[in-house]
């Protein structure tokens, strides 16, 4: 497949982060009647499914035999860590918090990576790092002071920086398995997703069994799983074939923004002037931890 060029690719890049930021969106509304880690499980273990035609290539059937028990074992926690943790927590939090406070708390996710690159690869964060990671809390406090959290939204807040530290951790996991380059993304993403979407789905099984499930959310499930997440995640990396670094993150953080409208309009999530204040400085700290970790 050819390289498309820089314009297209800015354009289905912003696709993409749309079809993500619909999924908040989406998962709220699935909520309503499919419990959360059943609804991540029933997402990724399609998704995943989706992603096998692609494994049938000769090339790709030989690196999968022809991977080690190291190699597995990096893998496999790789998607419970990743899948099965950070996305079954993300889907808890959304039954707990608003769409644009995952969303925001999401967005630490970059501080933590680079901050645990101090214990891990004795990486230590630049100046712009510590400023960044300063706009990001000075941001945090801006946006939930003025609400004077109440228990129930505490709860959901400490339920989703596990969850930032979990998919802290698949980050720093995906980029040791995949920085040799011997392994296809492809790969990489099917296997663990199947793993990690395996245990998602066993664990909601047995704590919620088998819901009665209507059409509309049927239809709602498989669009996330084959659009929104096979479909993006294989646009996603076409495009970064032709972007560099930089811009990658700052369409990335578009999403915050665009989480923020898409649940105003179809949620009715407000947010006052003061938390969009907060949540653009808080965006704003973690672009700048971001573009100089990548």
């Amino acid at each position: 497949m050819k390289t498309v060029n820089r314009t297209t690719s800015i354009l289905l890049a912003l696709l993409v982060t749309l079809l993500w930021s619909s999924s908040f969106v989406i998962i709220k509304i699935g909520l309503d009647e499919i419990p959360p880690l059943l609804f991540a499980g029933f997402r990724y273990i399609i998704a995943a499914y989706c992603f096998l035609p692609l494994m049938l290539t000769n090339d790709r059937r030989q690196q999968v035999k022809s991977l080690t028990a190291t190699e597995w074992k990096y893998i496999v926690v790789y998607g419970i860590v990743f899948i099965t943790l950070t996305q079954g927590i993300m889907f808890l939090a959304l039954s707990l918090l608003p769409s644009v406070t995952v969303s925001l708390i999401l967005n630490f996710t970059p501080v933590v990576v680079a901050f645990m690159g101090i214990f891990l690869i004795k990486e230590y964060p630049t100046r712009q790092q510590w400023l960044g990671t300063a706009l990001f809390i000075i941001g945090i406090l801006v946006y939930f002071l003025p609400s004077q959290m109440i228990e129930g939204k505490l709860i959901g807040v400490l339920v989703m920086i596990a969850g930032v530290f979990a998919n802290a951790g698949a980050t720093v996991l995906g980029r040791q398995i995949n920085r040799s380059g011997n392994i296809s993304p492809v790969v990489v993403t099917a296997l663990s997703m199947i793993v990690g979407s395996i245990i998602l789905l066993t664990i909601g099984l047995v704590l919620h069994g088998i819901p009665s499930i209507s059409l509309t959310n049927i239809l709602l499930l498989l669009w996330m799983a084959i659009i929104n997440t096979a479909f993006a995640f294989t646009l996603w990396n076409k495009t970064m074939q032709s972007l560099s670094a930089m811009e990658i993150s700052i369409i990335n953080g578009t999403m915050l923004i665009q989480i923020a409208i898409l649940a105003w309009v179809f949620l009715g999530e407000a947010i006052t002037l003061v938390e969009g204040l907060g949540m653009l400085v808080a965006a704003a700290g973690a672009l700048l931890v971001q573009l100089k970790r990548k």
